[in-house]
């Protein structure tokens, strides 16, 4: 079975076997660690000052970021 175009290969929400970890979501939930990982100060609130000049939450600005690769 073959996954339908725009997934994202990620881990099912709900897991088969619950008893069971994967190697698979174990790397989903390092790499999400890591990708929300806090970044060093200035960087956190140069990210801050902008994401308030856009109207946006410190999140959800991260977000923007993390999903496009580009800043805003």
């Amino acid at each position: 079975m073959t996954t339908p175009i725009g997934h994202n290969g990620g881990p099912p929400l709900e897991p088969d076997d619950p008893g069971v970890e994967s190697w698979r979501s174990w790397c989903w939930r390092r790499a999400h660690k890591r990708a929300w990982k806090t970044p060093p100060r200035e960087i956190a609130l140069r990210r801050l000052e902008r994401a308030e000049e856009l109207g946006m939450t410190y999140r959800e600005y991260t977000l923007e970021i993390l999903e496009r690769g580009v800043h805003l």
